[in-house]
């Protein structure tokens, strides 16, 4: 039996006609995002609300100076028991018993990394490597006050940052890392994919009704929910995220939000929503063309999300470096921030492409060039370059630096 959406109308009308006088289908965005078959629920994207907690716990551990060891980050980030670790990493019974892990779905889409393994292992041990040096070079530090070439603490307003040698905190480059390199690559590069949509059987199954064994939806509509659920997998109302949309998570549901309040980009929290239950409402109807159509809308505006904080964070720090007196606490703060968000540029894509707004290659050297004005990194980073680097962003998208970066 065909899927029943709520509040979901299919009009089939005269209103085009093909070569072969088959009328056209035209479909109508649904209310929300509620789709029912014989009146059961067919949306499911649980397995994307664990890793989002997963993650939400692993980067409030690498601020407990205290209590967390690599150990137990790493149990965190691999859901793996480790040599001295007690296999209870995570804070309820549902997460420590949960099969899934942030590590093992990260740089692990199938159109970006199924067949560039190289990448995918290099990305995972750049996270490895922060969150290793995070413990053995910040929290050592603890105490001590952040100088030139100095790990340690620096003011930031009221409250207190923690960076590297370089001004980095390790702990905004993993929580932005994970950002493109987690949700946004298995969102847009994984569940989006017409490689993973359309795999196998999944479209004549979808065309005839049959659910995957023992659920209530197909395979196709499930891999749909799964990318919804990178962005929502938490939200208060799953069916009517936007009520809450940027405080449901710290991830990219949070920056959703943040982006969304900024009267330049007002109006594209409503337009991803509505792609996605539009896309959704399509495979409902055995409409592929159109459902990919709302794919390659929620590839260009999740990719300018990501795009407008990269240069948001370069301009503010700019703005703090060029104050009378210096602000380096929260300079560095956004400029960590920053760091995050361009290397996610890398998981981006171009809408009708396989390609991304900026390859690793060209992050790498984002990367290079941030950190590059000195010995010292972002203690000697020129305010010109974080300019050069956020024009060079904005011109890969359709909205201006001006825009992005107040």
């Amino acid at each position: 039996m065909k899927q029943t959406a709520l509040f979901l109308m299919i009009f089939v009308g005269v209103l085009a006609f093909s070569c072969d006088n088959t009328p056209a289908i035209v479909i109508e965005e649904p209310a929300t995002y509620s789709f029912l078959r014989d009146g059961q629920s067919t949306v499911s994207f649980s397995g994307q609300t664990t890793r989002i907690q997963m993650a939400e716990e692993l980067i409030d551990a690498l601020k407990d100076f205290d209590n967390a060891t690599t150990v137990s980050l790493f149990e965190m980030f691999r859901n793996e028991t480790e040599t001295g670790g007690d296999a209870n990493p995570f804070s309820t019974p549902e997460l420590n018993g949960s099969d899934k892990s942030v590590r093992s779905k990260t740089a692990a889409s199938k159109d970006f990394f199924s067949s560039n393994t190289v990448d995918a292992t290099a990305i995972k041990a750049e996270f490895d490597a922060w969150i290793t040096a995070q413990v053995t070079n910040v929290f050592p530090a603890e105490e001590e006050v952040a100088t030139e070439g100095q790990p340690g603490q620096i003011a930031d307003g009221s409250s207190t940052r923690y960076i590297n040698a370089q001004g980095l905190e390790y702990n905004q480059m993993v929580n932005k890392g994970l950002i493109g390199a987690l949700m946004l690559d298995q969102a847009l590069n994984n569940y989006l994919s017409t490689t993973v949509l359309d795999e196998g059987t999944n479209v004549a199954d979808n065309d005839a009704g049959t659910v995957a064994e023992g659920k209530t939806y197909t395979t196709m509509e499930h891999k749909w929910d799964e990318a919804y659920g990178y962005l929502y997998g938490t939200s208060q109302n799953g069916a009517e995220p936007n009520a809450t949309i940027g405080s449901d998570d710290s991830f990219l549901n949070k920056y959703i939000g943040k982006v969304d309040g900024d009267n330049d980009f007002a109006g594209i929290a409503e337009e991803i929503y509505a792609a996605f239950k539009l896309g959704r409402a399509a495979i409902v109807a055995g409409e592929y063309d159109t459902r990919d159509e709302q794919a390659d809308i929620i590839r260009e505006k999740l990719s300018e999300v990501i795009g407008i904080r990269a240069v948001y964070y370069l301009m503010q720090g700019k703005n703090n470096l060029e104050l009378a007196t210096p602000d380096y606490g929260a300079a560095f703060h956004d400029l960590s921030e920053g760091y995050g968000f361009i290397y996610s540029l890398q998981f981006t894509r171009i809408p009708g492409s396989s390609q991304p707004f900026f390859t690793r290659s060209e992050v790498e050297a984002m990367i290079v060039r941030l950190l590059g004005d000195g010995a010292n990194g972002l203690w000697d980073v020129n305010p010109s370059t974080l300019q050069e680097l956020a024009d060079q962003i904005s011109a890969a998208f359709s909205f201006t630096t001006e825009q992005a970066g107040s």
